[in-house]
């Protein structure tokens, strides 16, 4: 029988004792078979990151997941920290760096800004994907599946209803991967494109 899929969700909260919706959202997941919930500022309070441990957990996933919230367009300092140590040139990406080549990523954030301050006109002046690139080519270089990322917005002002809304579906989404409609398109894609390949018998 096939093995059940594994996923590591990367959990970035500098103060997650006072998050509301991160730590639901991580309470959520952990509720989920087959799902390790690691916490990068609880395990590395120091910043003192050991890479080699990183690096066998990351091989062992087939789904990694950035979970976190939006600080300044970007993602937690130790989270940074953790990218620009662990995904090594040779291991992540390079010439020799396959380590990461098939895997699913997932983006999962929240943001302080409304949907609507994520506009042309409103405070932060781009829609939220103008923000997108610096994760999505990170994705790319190191042969990493970029999947549609699931965000909240506005979650200090989100109401109890709207966040476990948004928990149940991430648990959801979590607990049936990697059976998702964006996923089972690609497949379908590649498979017609193989299709389409000249097959000659002799």
């Amino acid at each position: 029988m096939p093995t059940a899929p594994r996923i590591l969700i990367l959990y970035a909260h500098s103060a997650s004792h006072l998050s509301r919706t991160n730590r639901r959202l991580m309470e959520a997941a952990a509720t989920v078979p087959n799902v390790l919930v690691h916490d990068l500022y609880e395990i590395y309070p120091d910043f003192h990151i050991d890479i080699a441990q990183e690096q066998s957990l990351l091989s062992n996933a087939d789904l990694i997941v950035f979970q976190h919230p939006i600080q300044w367009y970007s993602m937690p300092a130790l989270l940074k920290e953790w990218v620009d140590v662990v995904l090594e040139h040779g291991w992540a990406y390079g010439p020799e760096g396959h380590a990461l080549h098939g895997k699913d990523f997932w983006l999962v954030a929240t943001t302080g800004g409304t949907d609507e301050a994520y506009r042309e006109s409103g405070h932060h002046r781009q829609r939220f994907s103008a923000f997108l690139p610096p994760f999505q080519q990170t994705v790319h270089l190191c042969g990493m599946r970029w999947l549609p990322p699931h965000i909240l917005h506005g979650a200090p002002q989100a109401d109890d209803a709207a966040v476990a809304a948004h928990c149940e579906q991430y648990r959801k989404r979590l607990a049936t991967y990697p059976h998702w409609p964006e996923l089972d398109a690609h497949h379908e894609s590649r498979r017609h494109s193989t299709d389409l390949i000249p097959r000659h018998t002799d």
